[in-house]
């Protein structure tokens, strides 16, 4: 029988490596790169001392993702306006498994950047990925009882800011379908029956296209703003050259707007347990658009 090469085995936990990544990062191009740079380590590694590739590889790209994420923490903080997670094509998997979906949606996604970089590290290892504190402790070289501290505080906050009661998928779809009928028809009154009264939408243009820069709240003007899609030119597209895509993004159903030749802008939504839209999430930041205008659908899966 022969032994896998680190290759093969590299290739064979890759998925999940992206996945772990993108949870700590939101951003796939970010997570792209720390899976290369786990590639480079792990090739000039002796593999001959690696009893769990999965665990060391996950270490690996861990770190790596850690690095990255403390850096970018300064970035942020200078960003113009809302920041958003880089939006991705989901399907495989997530498709199927709500904890997933969840787990890489918009919301999810902006709550963990509340988080310290190592409360973000132990929360997804150990509530995405079920990883035991022993195993993060290796991973993230902390102590036991540290990670646990941190996953107890994680947790807390994460709980705090998303509590976990939302509509079914199927219900979701409906109410997204039904959403992007009333805004290309420019229906205000059939926005504000899908809109929870306290909605609010976050919209992300990182200073490169002009967008809110604060938060807009309430059904009415969320409405006024989306029924407005199918009369006015956006970022100087005519609406006529506008297409409207219903996609799979971040694990469930969201819109994307393209242009010729390039996609303008995505729009993910959160609700509540009736099915209401609680929040969208619009990014046009075109620095964060590469990954959807690619095409590439990713399986965010954790298995």
């Amino acid at each position: 029988m022969t032994t896998p090469s680190g290759q093969q085995v590299f290739h064979e936990h890759r998925r999940l490596l992206f996945s772990v990544a993108y949870r700590l990062l939101g951003s796939a191009a970010d997570a792209e790169d720390a899976v290369q740079d786990a590639w480079i380590k792990w090739s000039a590694a002796d593999r001959s001392q690696v009893a769990d590739p999965k665990a060391y590889l996950t270490r690996i790209v861990s770190n790596l993702a850690l690095e990255r994420l403390r850096s970018a923490r300064h970035k942020r903080e200078t960003y113009v306006g809302p920041w958003l997670p880089e939006p991705i094509l989901t399907g495989g998997d997530a498709a199927e498994a709500a904890v997933d979906a969840e787990s890489v949606s918009s919301a999810m996604l902006v709550v963990l950047e509340t988080l310290s970089p190592l409360e973000r590290a132990v929360f997804v290892l150990k509530e995405v990925f079920a990883f035991s504190h022993v195993e993060i402790a290796g991973m993230v070289e902390r102590s036991e009882a540290t990670v646990r501290q941190a996953a107890h505080r994680a947790r807390a906050h994460v709980r705090a800011r998303r509590p976990r009661f939302t509509a079914d998928r199927s219900r979701q779809r409906e109410v997204t379908e039904r959403f992007f009928a009333a805004a290309t028809g420019g229906d205000v009154n059939a926005l504000m029956e899908l809109l929870s009264p306290d909605v609010t939408l976050w919209t992300d243009g990182g200073g490169k296209v002009r967008q809110a820069l604060r938060p807009v709240v309430g059904a009415a003007t969320v409405a006024a703003w989306f029924a407005a899609i199918g009369t006015v030119a956006y970022q100087g597209v005519e609406p006529a050259d506008m297409k409207a895509e219903l996609l799979e993004v971040n694990g469930g159903p969201g819109i994307v707007f393209s242009a010729p030749g390039r996609v303008i802008a995505t729009l993910t939504f959160d609700f509540d347990a009736d099915g209401r839209i609680t929040a969208l999430h619009n990014v046009a930041n075109p620095d964060k658009l590469h990954a959807v205008a690619g095409g590439t659908s990713y399986d965010i899966g954790t298995r």
